[in-house]
């Protein structure tokens, strides 16, 4: 069993795993689509936030590829290294389910060209501190969208394909993780420039809605739930409450003592999902596809049942 800390923030690990994801043209791939049963619109939903974030991934590793050798902490360079290598195989995974979305959604096709032209221009921009902010805000919301998803996994996707369960629990674990690593490259080579942190994850903010209610109404005329006005209502109305959930999650960001480490939600107590994920993984067990079987196996790695 590989050795890791209760603290999921500390000394993580970089998993180069590789999700049977199908390629596209072979059929209908609907289940790796819409892979949630328990909570149908939770998996367009994420569908529609996800797709951009192979593109936001690319401009994160280069970006910390640009600062890394400016970072006098040894302990912070290793981390950027873990980020680095985390991301890249978030990016490597998902651009293989982007296929499926762009088979699936073709309307969704212009605003995928249109996010990967953005985030190639902000790559491009000779400004390293506004492509850092940039980077840090945006990372302020993957990392409490993972503590939010993982929180809400009974509810929201419990019963759901397995290879796609296994992906975004993977994720949102790793999210968690190097949830702080962003944050500390802007304190240490910025630390003093207070206000245009927030500044940033206003801006990251904003680019995180613009995608979603760009794409999420579009995923879901085409899976036809736009037809009846109760489901119209009830499947907008959930993305309208995920986002909230999500903005509202990060008021505390704005505190000027705010740091990853000491938010409320990462205060209060650990995910057990991911703290046994976590350990599950280490022990080398298999976490490429997961049932409602194999997360109560997972569970049993949870700290408070050893």
């Amino acid at each position: 069993m590989r050795k890791i800390s209760d603290d999921p923030m500390i000394d993580f690990p970089v998993r180069a795993f590789r999700f049977e994801i199908p390629k596209t043209g072979k059929g209908d791939q609907a289940d790796f689509v819409v892979w949630s049963r328990t909570c149908p619109e939770f998996s367009v939903f994420i569908n529609a936030f996800a797709m951009h974030v192979p593109h936001f991934e690319e401009l994160l590793v280069q970006v910390m590829a640009e600062v890394h050798a400016d970072l006098s902490s040894p302990a912070l360079r290793k981390g950027v290294k873990s980020l680095m290598g985390q991301e890249a195989n978030h990016a490597h995974n998902l651009k293989r389910l982007n296929g499926l979305l762009r088979e699936r959604y073709p309307s969704a096709i212009p605003q995928d060209e249109a996010s990967i032209d953005y985030f190639q221009r902000l790559a491009r921009s000779t400004d390293r501190r506004a492509k850092l902010g940039f980077v840090v805000g945006y990372e302020t919301f993957t990392f409490l969208a993972g503590m939010i998803i993982l929180a809400n996994h009974e509810r929201w996707f419990a019963d759901a394909h397995p290879t796609m369960k296994a992906v975004v629990v993977w994720h949102q674990v790793e999210e968690i993780e190097h949830g702080a690593v962003a944050f500390e490259v802007w304190q240490e080579l910025y630390g003093q420039e207070e206000w245009a942190r927030k500044g940033y994850v206003f801006q990251a903010a904003f680019s995180i809605a613009r995608e979603i209610i760009r794409l999420y109404p579009k995923m879901l005329h085409q899976e036809g739930w736009l037809r009846s006005p109760r489901r119209a209502l009830k499947t907008l109305g959930f993305g309208v409450e995920l986002l909230v959930r999500l903005f509202w999650a990060a008021l505390p960001v704005f505190r000027r003592d705010y740091h990853p480490r000491r938010h409320p939600i990462a205060t209060t107590g650990q995910n057990p999902l991911q703290r046994a994920w976590r350990r599950f993984e280490a022990a080398e067990g298999n976490v490429l596809k997961l049932d409602r079987a194999h997360v109560k196996k997972i569970l049993e790695f949870s700290p408070s049942t050893l």
